[in-house]
């Protein structure tokens, strides 16, 4: 993919009657920059790279929309494939433990979820990683589209990642996604107790020929199964959570209590905004705020 990527940029520049030197300096780059990426060498683009080349050659967004697949090359061999496999799957059926799945993501809970970890460098990385994410739920509005099959446990829809008004927009979200044809949401409930996925998340893919691969994921590693007998065991350990999920229309029952539950709690104060107003009307009523939380006794000294 770097090398259709350097092969478009070519094309255009030719085309625009550019040389290198002088697409670098539109773009703020020295020519060997440019040189390298038409050969396919050095780093790859950034995304800020891609917008100006894209910018500067009139490409009408062909390039940016490119630049996922050329970040794409930079993942471990695991993950290429099994993103890679995800974009041939038929069906798609995941169940995620702690966070709702990229593919049914807002964009502002991606951001959320992606501004967290050790391996972010800054916010330059943030946005090419969240521009990834993005790129990836277009296949969802696409002609072959897959089928979609996600539980999610309840604490996916109980922690609130991002804040209220995030979390209402993503449940609501969820809520849009589980009324399209091809896309069904459960919720696996506190009350089911343990189960054999509790360690992380887990993607089935059913893919064009029939066979199925195999994804678990933590919070710090990823692991692809293709091995069938393995896979075969992961694709039981989905089917009895489908079993003890709740029902499709009960689980939309939970989601919209739970988005309920933010829209009330958007406008409750958070605790450091209460604590500070409680400060402001201590002083206009002319208490004297004491150190460690202690109780405050309006016109009295401490100790007397």
């Amino acid at each position: 993919m770097a090398a259709l990527f350097g092969a478009r940029v070519r094309r255009l520049r030719t085309a625009a009657g550019l040389t290198q030197a002088e697409l670098g300096a539109r773009t703020h780059v020295v020519s060997t920059r440019i040189t390298q990426i038409e050969r396919a060498s050095g780093a790859k683009p950034t995304l800020e790279l891609a917008r100006a080349l894209d910018t500067a050659l009139g490409a009408d967004d062909l390039l940016v929309e490119l630049w996922p697949y050329v970040y794409r090359e930079a993942f471990p061999d695991w993950s290429r494939a099994f993103i890679a496999h995800s974009e041939r799957a038929v069906s798609i059926s995941e169940y995620a433990a702690h966070v709702v799945p990229g593919l049914l993501q807002t964009k502002e809970y991606a951001r959320a979820v992606l501004s967290v970890g050790l391996t972010l460098s800054g916010e330059e990385q943030l946005e090419e990683r969240l521009a990834f994410r993005m790129a990836r739920q277009r296949r969802l509005g696409s002609p072959d589209r897959p089928e979609l099959w996600v539980i999610l446990d309840e604490a996916v829809l109980r922690r609130p990642i991002g804040g209220h008004v995030v979390m209402r927009e993503q449940l609501a979200r969820l809520l849009d996604a589980a009324t399209e044809r091809h896309n069904t949401v459960q919720v696996l409930p506190f009350d089911q107790g343990e189960h054999d996925a509790m360690g992380g998340s887990l993607t089935v893919l059913t893919l064009p020929d029939g066979s199925e691969v195999a994804y678990t994921e933590g919070a710090h590693y990823g692991q692809l199964i293709e091995d069938p007998a393995e896979v075969r065991h992961f694709a039981v350990t989905y089917d009895r959570l489908r079993a003890n999920a709740l029902p499709p229309l009960m689980s939309l029952d939970m989601i919209r209590s739970a988005m309920e539950g933010y829209n009330r709690g958007a406008n409750v104060p958070s605790r450091s905004e209460r604590r500070r107003l409680a400060q402001e009307q201590l002083q206009q009523s002319g208490g004297r705020q004491l150190r460690g939380g202690g109780r405050r006794i309006p016109g009295r000294r401490p100790g007397s």
